[in-house]
């Protein structure tokens, strides 16, 4: 067995070095700042706490996996979980109100139809059963297999285009599905509102970008009880239970080669440390920028550059409880002048101080470039959930609002990542798992298969595939 270093505790990492312990290596994380989860943090003021990066689990099946194969306690008695139902709420700019339930195709396609008329369910429906097809096509190579030497299969467009007569007209974008098959601006909206809430303009996401909403409205969306930030407390202790090493306040400068392979990093106290492997989970776009990785050819593969789509959150303190009604998660659509806001509203004592206040937390892809008015951007996600929450300004406490500045403090980089979509000649395709440096691995969501807990997860089963089977290994069957 061998000597793993891990650069960063981010979930991506911390599940690559789980299952590497059990698998009989030694294993140390090496973590710039003073906590664990990277993007996955916590913020609580007088009583108050919220999540500072995603609000909701999907495809729990990742963690679950990860739990079984790496302690007796499955997930379920480590964390609370329970399905969100309804799903979502969409407030349209018409005002038109929808709940979608979770996880229920039947009652969205009803649910589509009563709010927005006849036959916007069937069209919907529609389009989930092109979507699935596009899900059947990519699922083991994007999400299931490490990411292939030749990636050629998935610079295609797996999205089936719609027939018309004996030709087919091409949906090269989600825009051009939502415009072409739904033919309702709300429906349009709230397909491009799945691709938003991971960072990617409906108007430039490839077709295959339907798989979003495939995904959430098949397996459904979760909750953890005392917020996502738990998930990422009890995967730091599964790791401390296997007897992977934490060293914190302790940032790698570079990782040391030898041999045409790596061997180490050296980290900014100038200590050089050995390993077998290195796993990084930190940013692959950082590691590159700050030279910590040595590979001269890093700004030939535009995968590292990113989307260029960061997330500005407000934390509002609330008084007052939640209203009869209420929902744990209601999505804001903008005018075209302003992004989709999502508004979560968990029904949580763990992150309140008493039954008669309440914390919410608001969220919006925005564009991280410097010089960005934060303030007045942070008003018109207030503006827009005031549309989700009866009476906000009124029983606002106080706010704390967190730019993509401080996700670049917390995570090395203010871009928000993405999972993995094909088409586009690869390039929304993120970095595969092994990396161009024999020895260096690549895992959390800069990495194959991309952003999200899910993804990270999926990363970090890849990345212990890789080390403990070796280059041949093609993921669980």
């Amino acid at each position: 067995m061998g000597r793993i270093v891990v650069i960063g505790a981010g979930l991506g990492a911390m599940a690559a070095a789980a299952r590497l312990a059990v698998a009989g290596h030694t294993v140390t994380v090496y973590e710039r700042t003073s906590t664990y989860g990277g993007a996955v943090g916590r913020f609580a003021r007088d009583g108050f706490a919220f999540d500072t990066g995603p609000g909701l689990l999907h495809l729990p099946a990742v963690y679950r996996d990860l739990f079984v194969k790496t302690g007796k306690k499955p997930l379920e008695e480590c964390v609370g979980l329970s399905q969100v139902d309804p799903a979502a709420r969409h407030v349209f700019a018409d005002g038109t109100r929808v709940d979608l339930p979770n996880a229920s195709r039947a009652g969205t396609v009803a649910a589509l139809d009563a709010a927005l008329g006849a036959g916007a369910g069937e069209r919907w429906g529609d389009f989930l059963v092109r979507a699935r097809e596009a899900w059947d096509r990519t699922r083991r190579p994007l999400l299931e297999e490490p990411q292939p030497a030749d990636p050629k299969a998935l610079a295609r467009e797996p999205y089936p285009a719609l027939k018309a007569g004996l030709l087919r007209r091409p949906t090269r974008t989600l825009a051009q599905v939502g415009e072409r098959e739904l033919r309702d601006p709300r429906l349009t909206a709230l397909l491009g509102a799945y691709a938003e809430a991971y960072g990617f303009p409906a108007a430039t996401a490839p077709a295959s970008a339907a798989v979003l909403p495939y995904m959430e409205q098949t397996f459904g969306s979760w909750y953890v009880a005392g917020g996502i930030r738990a998930l990422a407390d009890a995967v730091y202790e599964r790791c401390r239970e296997r007897r992977v090493e934490f060293v914190f306040g302790a940032p790698v400068d570079e990782v040391v080669t030898g041999g045409g392979r790596a061997t180490g990093v050296r980290l900014e106290s100038g200590e050089t440390v050995a390993a077998d492997h290195v796993v990084a989970g930190a940013p692959v776009p950082a590691l590159y920028r700050e030279q910590v990785v040595p590979w001269e050819r890093a700004d030939e593969w535009p995968a590292f550059q990113g989307h260029g789509t960061g997330r500005l959150t407000v934390l509002l303190a609330l008084r007052g409880a939640r209203e009869e009604g209420a929902v744990h998660r209601t999505v804001v659509h903008g005018d075209g002048s302003r992004p989709a806001v999502t508004v979560l509203r968990p029904d949580d004592p763990a992150l309140r101080p008493d039954a008669d206040h309440e914390s919410v937390t608001v969220s919006a892809c925005v564009d991280p470039a410097p010089g960005q008015d934060w303030a007045e951007l942070a008003g018109r996600l207030v503006e827009a959930a005031a549309r989700a929450v009866p009476g906000l300004a009124e029983r606002l406490l106080w706010q704390e609002v967190r730019t993509p500045e401080d996700v670049r403090e917390a995570t090395g980089t203010p871009e928000v990542p993405g999972p993995a979509l094909a088409d586009a000649g690869g390039g929304w395709l993120p970095a595969a798992n092994l990396s161009p440096v024999p020895g260096l691995y690549f895992a959390g969501g800069w990495s194959h298969p991309g952003g999200g807990l899910a993804h990270a997860g999926m990363s970090g089963a890849l990345v212990a595939g890789l080390i403990v089977e070796g280059a041949e290994f093609r993921g669980s069957q």
